[in-house]
């Protein structure tokens, strides 16, 4: 068994999603295993070097993990042969600039998401990258989520009989940053810095549902800025102009119907911060982060409609809890894992940017159906 070093240039690691789930949860916990394990038996081993705008943050994470190298530079960072990868974390708005450029210098890209904020420009992004035989990947965390594999699972095994339906609500309260201080950036409810949850929300909707319930064919998009003034990180108050909650319906593949909600201006009372509701002729089930639960059509009570008195079925209590059969990992790491395995071994990979692409069409559309009040199609991507 031999080691072997992969180099890759990190960016966009001080932010919350940058640091904890690819720096610190991935990277990180894959040095410390040892690397990850080849066909061959090596292992490959990650080296990264952060990059970014602030050499005191940067200097002070490296310290603190034991990363040897960072650089303000991305430039100099990009033209070093040693390291192969490329990967970013950072605004959504200089996203696109920065993969072009790491493709320009013959880096393997990998990224969060979405990828652009027009289907043009993430659709120009994933055509260079295949012309110049660039290997991609995008974060699509959700599918590698254990509630989501247990759904997967329920799909694969025909738990569901026919897929009627999918009700998923996803959401919480951000703070406003007057009484309490926010919880998130306050770029994210200002339109012209790339903010709203269209974008941010739709972008994953996308992937979930091709991958899980059926291709969407069609898009009927509402979105609303409920909260029109916010404090900012400095508790200054400032105009919050992008949509801060959407309210979407998707006609996929099979006749299947999905409704999604996800809102920043909700308070939660349900199983998690997303749940998926699936029902189908033989049974239903709801996911959320790492649990999920079944009713199916031989278990599913008879309740009685009676306004006049208190209800007395406990409706929770009546669906099965699909149990842990298995250690479920990180899903960020697992699928870096399967990055760097795609990467070194051409080990058949899904994600690229054409599939990242597909995110930021049905964002697009979503905000068109929203301007224009009617349904959308969405139309085959092609690379």
């Amino acid at each position: 068994m031999a080691a072997q070093r992969i180099g890759i240039i990190m960016h966009g690691i001080t932010g919350r999603m940058g640091y904890n789930q690819h720096l610190v949860r991935s990277i990180l916990a894959i040095r410390d295993q040892g690397g990850v394990e080849l066909a061959n038996g090596d292992r490959l081993m990650p080296d990264p070097i952060l990059v970014g705008r602030n050499a005191d943050k940067l200097a002070e994470i490296a310290g603190r993990h034991g990363i040897a190298r960072t650089t303000t530079d991305v430039d100099a960072a990009l033209a070093d042969p040693a390291d192969t990868i490329f990967f970013d974390a950072g605004s959504t708005q200089m996203r696109a600039g920065l993969l072009e450029r790491a493709i320009e210098a013959g880096k393997h890209v990998y990224c969060e998401k979405p990828i652009a904020e027009r289907l043009d420009i993430a659709l120009d992004v994933a055509r260079k990258a295949r012309r110049k035989g660039i290997k991609s990947g995008v974060v699509q965390d959700k599918l590698f989520l254990p509630g989501l594999r247990k759904m997967a699972m329920l799909r694969d095994s025909g738990f569901f009989g026919r897929m009627l339906s999918v009700r998923g609500e996803f959401g919480y309260w951000v703070f406003e940053g007057d009484l309490q201080p926010i919880q998130r950036p306050s770029w994210n409810y200002r339109k012209g810095e790339g903010g709203g949850i269209i974008l941010d929300m739709l972008c994953h909707w996308r992937y979930v549902l091709d991958n899980l319930f059926g291709t969407v064919k069609a898009v009927s998009c509402l979105g609303a800025t409920h909260i029109p003034t916010r404090w900012d990180e400095r508790g200054k108050p400032y105009d919050a102009d992008a949509d801060d909650a959407a309210y979407a319906t998707f006609e996929l593949e099979g006749g299947v119907v999905a409704q999604i909600n996800s809102s920043w201006t909700t308070r939660v009372r349900r199983d998690d911060l997303v749940t998926f509701h699936v029902d189908g002729t033989h049974g239903s089930a709801v996911a959320g982060l790492t649990k999920c639960w079944t009713q199916h059509r031989v278990n599913t009570p008879r309740p009685v409609w009676n306004p006049d008195q208190p209800q007395t079925m406990r409706f929770m209590d009546q669906w099965d809890e699909v149990p842990d059969t298995q250690v479920y990992d990180n899903g960020f790491k697992v699928q870096w894992e399967d990055f760097l395995r795609h990467v070194v071994e051409g080990k058949p990979w899904k994600f690229d940017l054409l599939e990242a692409a597909k995110g930021v069409q049905l964002a697009e559309l979503g905000l068109k159906s929203w301007a224009e009040r009617r349904w959308l199609d969405v139309p085959t991507l092609e690379a």
